[in-house]
């Protein structure tokens, strides 16, 4: 990964709040996990900053080193990696992601 590419990444990440990097779009997602990742945030009234991967190849690449995990989508709150589609639904069962979205929202 570029030291720029890393640099954009960075930007986007810092820059909102909640950040889903995914392939496709909210609306159009192009895979089931990222449809998946969209229906959790949804069913908890966010509306994330979203990055489709699929219309950038160095950003594809470079968010799995930027992360150092291997898949998308990933999901970003205040900065912070929290994980992909599978986290994020073991999170939402138990109630932590809505947790860690109020207080992040409180803070």
């Amino acid at each position: 990964m570029t030291e720029e590419v890393n640099a954009r990444i960075g930007e986007i990440v810092r820059g909102n709040d909640v950040v889903l990097f995914m392939k496709g779009s909210a609306l159009f997602p192009q895979c089931g996990f990222s449809a998946r990742a969209i229906a959790i945030l949804d069913r908890l009234g966010v509306e994330p900053h979203t990055v489709d991967v699929l219309q950038d190849p160095e950003v594809r690449a470079g968010i799995k080193a930027y992360s150092d995990w291997p898949t998308i989508p990933q999901l970003y709150i205040d900065g912070e990696f929290v994980g992909g589609s599978d986290i994020m639904m073991e999170m939402y069962e138990a109630g932590e992601l809505g947790e860690l979205l109020a207080s992040k929202a409180k803070a």
